[in-house]
């Protein structure tokens, strides 16, 4: 066993160094979507280590084995069944050419299902039992894209999130063998027009240099004999199917290697490569921590992924226990992703998610609409978040969650006025409370690290001069949520 690089071995709490509230809101914003205060406090009592254990505790399966009646409630569609396993079970009932009749009723109902889906996966994230879970099965998306503008079953693509969701902490060279068989990834990356009179390379191409190796560790000649091994890769339905009269059977050279390769045995030549493991593992660091890790501390990293045969568990682990984890150079570096924004804002505020045009107008203009990345890369992270566009929405639906009337324009955000889903009771001053008290409990909240005095200076003067009402605590609020700070995590 290789020995662990000095900043991804585990944080040890001191008295110069305490595991503390920002560490802990450290911790629940990485490794899911914020925390309230009861649920910083359990951290902090659970210490670094027994919490991480807890928040992952989930089981490794999708929301369909989870929960028999889990998944997005479909029956307000015309059109459509009750949900997914409906359509399942009824597709599976009809002859082949009542199949061709169900998918093109399912087709004329496909945006509302993937809308449905996509607010459902999002209260997922607010409300759901295993927040860690539901974080990798994000990251996994823009990892393994597929997007619903160019996959266009709702239904292919609720199954792929449950396959995301199931393997989100599993074995990642079985994850690889799963998603190359996935239907809306054979979709998506055309596999599914991949013969061997017509070779697409396209699923080849990123196989390798998007999910596994990354770009300058592959050959063109490689795209090319990797897109042969995986001819007569198809679908029916939701089922894989190998179409053994379009696979081409010759001699290929793939990665060096040379043999009569099918789709997994350049998988399996994927995985014996050197470059492979630091990938996924480099992904997964900046993911949770920070960008720009020293190539020694991924190296060390993806010495635990061989040396755990490929399971994942103890990479997220070893990242979320870590030193370089709890580290200044981490603890509030990270810019919020839009995803994260909204259902954070909704969790910390404590109010209902907005409804689909809103939700889904705001997300838009802020550059992550869940299902649909832009393209195969994935969605940006980071910087590539902010501009002055992205910037102004950002700030704008902060304001609108928090009970603001703000005009929303050129989005689902339109006409202005106060905002529907507040109920104002999130906004009751705490009994007896002074204004520094309320000042200090809704940044403590909302933004969970030090904030310069002179920001504090301007939320206390701003209950002082209004006093201590409804009224003046939501407006304290939408200043809150509209700070610099409050971007990040």
């Amino acid at each position: 066993m290789a020995r662990l690089h000095l900043q991804l071995r585990p944080y040890e709490p001191s008295s110069d160094d305490p595991f503390d509230s920002v560490k802990a809101a450290h911790l629940l914003n990485r490794a899911g979507i914020g925390g309230t205060k009861q649920e910083i406090d359990k951290v902090i009592e659970a210490g670094p280590l027994e919490a991480v254990e807890r928040l992952m505790d989930f089981p490794d399966e999708g929301i369909e084995e989870q929960d028999p009646d889990g998944g997005p409630d479909l029956s307000a569609i015309d059109g459509y069944p009750r949900n997914f396993r409906e359509v399942i079970r009824m597709f599976k009932d009809k002859s082949p050419l009542e199949r061709k009749e169900f998918r093109q009723q399912l087709f004329k109902a496909n945006i509302q299902a993937l809308q449905q889906t996509g607010m459902w996966w999002l209260d997922q994230m607010v409300n759901g039992p295993h927040p860690l879970q539901e974080k990798l099965t994000l990251f996994w998306h823009g990892h393994f894209t597929t997007s619903a503008r160019d996959e266009r079953s709702a239904w292919l693509m609720w199954r792929q999130n449950e396959l995301l969701r199931a393997n989100a902490a599993g074995n990642i060279y079985q994850f690889v063998r799963r998603i190359s068989r996935d239907p809306a990834m054979l979709d998506y990356l055309n596999n599914n027009q991949n013969r061997k009179k017509h070779p697409n390379e396209n699923y080849a191409r990123e196989l390798m240099e998007l999910f596994t190796l990354g770009i300058g560790n592959y050959t063109e000649r490689d795209v090319t004999e990797g897109a042969r091994a995986f001819t007569g890769w198809s679908h029916d339905g939701e089922d894989f199917v190998f179409r053994k009269k379009d696979h081409d059977t010759g001699q290929k050279t793939y990665l060096g290697k040379s043999g009569n390769f099918d789709g997994d045995d350049v998988i399996d030549i994927i995985f014996s490569q050197r470059a492979c493991a630091p990938y996924i593992v480099g992904k997964l660091f900046r993911f949770f921590a920070y960008d720009d890790p020293d190539q020694y501390l991924v190296e060390s990293l993806a010495d635990v992924l061989r040396d755990n045969k490929f399971e994942l568990r103890p990479v997220i682990k070893t990242i979320l226990t870590s030193k370089a984890f709890y580290s200044d150079r981490a603890i509030g570096a990270q810019i919020k992703s839009p995803v994260q924004l909204l259902t954070g804002t909704v969790r910390l505020l404590d109010v209902p998610m907005p409804n689909m045009p809103l939700v889904f107008g705001a997300l838009s203009e802020m550059g992550q609409i869940p299902l649909m990345p832009p393209n195969v890369k994935g969605w940006p992270s980071g910087r590539a978040w902010i501009n002055t566009s992205t910037l102004l929405m950002r700030y704008n639906a902060g304001v609108y969650l928090a009970g603001g009337a703000v005009p929303m324009v050129r989005s689902g955000l339109r006409g202005g006025g106060r905002a529907g889903p507040t109920r104002g009771g999130e906004f009751q001053p705490l009994a007896q409370s002074s204004p520094d008290e309320l000042v200090d409990h809704w940044l403590k909240r909302l933004i969970p690290r030090p904030v310069d005095d002179d920001k504090r200076d301007v939320l206390l003067k701003l209950l002082k001069t209004d006093g201590v009402n409804v009224s003046s605590v939501r407006r304290m609020v939408q200043l809150i949520v509209s700070m610099p700070q409050y971007q990040l995590c």
